[in-house]
């Protein structure tokens, strides 16, 4: 018998018929199989704690990392910022589910890494200043929603230079091989089949770059850019997992059910009965 650590992201279970695929195929094989969420569950507090709850009750055990999504808020908001991401993990580890906050589980020989890293504008053309990057892809009409629901209250960059350097403190007790979870990916390679160059700036940080070799990532895995690829750098296996809105859905899932690729199945193990 086997048990399988399967992994999902950006399920935007707000979006018609993102819930219904979520409860119709984001279940176990095995009663001891483990689920890794790679961030972008909802917006609002209720429906994040809703979807947990739902996953955690069909797994042996859930780990999940935020991301952008969870932590906006709007002005008329009570909490905002890094006081909403503390609202989600606080919620998150009253259901058992594992976050960046917590020991770092084992699951086959591997130790299961959740990040929460956030980005810095350094994915951006070297020849320019992050404020002239940012204001030359607003120019284009390029802008995330981040900008509205995160930036005005909070300092995103020095937020991601303290969570950069959180986790490279509990990185390095970790021996032997891993799983890197992070919504963000680590690698700038995922970028490559994004249209517009410019998102980068909002999708990670180059001092992230050499994390997977560095830490004996066996496999990255991430969601944010919802183009779900896979590639290989470094004999390191990067995989985005997400779900991704209906437009998007509707191209990239079918296939995924047909193989048997969503949920993504990072790892399997060989259990006694």
């Amino acid at each position: 018998m086997t048990r399988t650590l399967w992994a999902v992201s950006d399920l935007h279970v707000r979006a018609p018929g993102n819930l219904d695929l979520v409860r119709e195929h984001v279940k176990p094989t095995n009663p001891a199989d483990w689920l890794i969420v790679a961030g972008d569950i909802a917006e609002d507090l209720p429906t994040i704690e809703r979807t947990l709850g739902l996953l955690q009750s069909r797994f042996a055990q859930v780990i999940y990392t935020p991301g952008n999504h969870e932590i906006y808020s709007r002005s008329s908001d009570a909490i905002h910022g890094r006081a909403k991401y503390d609202a989600v993990i606080a919620s998150a580890q009253r259901l058992g589910v594992l976050t960046p906050e917590d020991p770092f589980p084992m699951f086959a020989g591997h130790t299961v890494v959740p990040l929460f890293t956030l980005y810095d504008h350094s994915w951006r053309d070297p020849t320019m200043t992050p404020t002239a990057a940012l204001a030359a892809a607003r120019d284009k009409g390029i802008v995330l929603m981040d900008d509205l629901a995160i930036a005005p209250y909070e300092d995103v960059i020095l937020w991601c230079r303290e969570r950069l350097r959180y986790s490279v403190r509990r990185l390095a007790s970790v021996e032997g091989p891993t799983i890197l979870v992070n919504h963000w990916p680590l690698a700038r390679e995922a970028m490559a089949n994004v249209r517009h160059q410019e998102i980068g700036l909002w999708s990670g940080t180059r001092h992230t770059q050499e994390w997977p070799q560095r830490y004996r990532a066996e496999t990255v895995v991430y969601g944010h850019l919802h183009i779900p690829v896979q590639f290989s750098l470094g004999n390191v296996t990067h995989t985005e997992v997400s779900l991704g809105y209906p437009r998007e859905r509707k191209v990239s899932l079918p296939p995924r059910l047909e193989t048997k690729l969503w949920p993504y199945p990072v790892l399997v193990e060989e259990v006694t009965a």
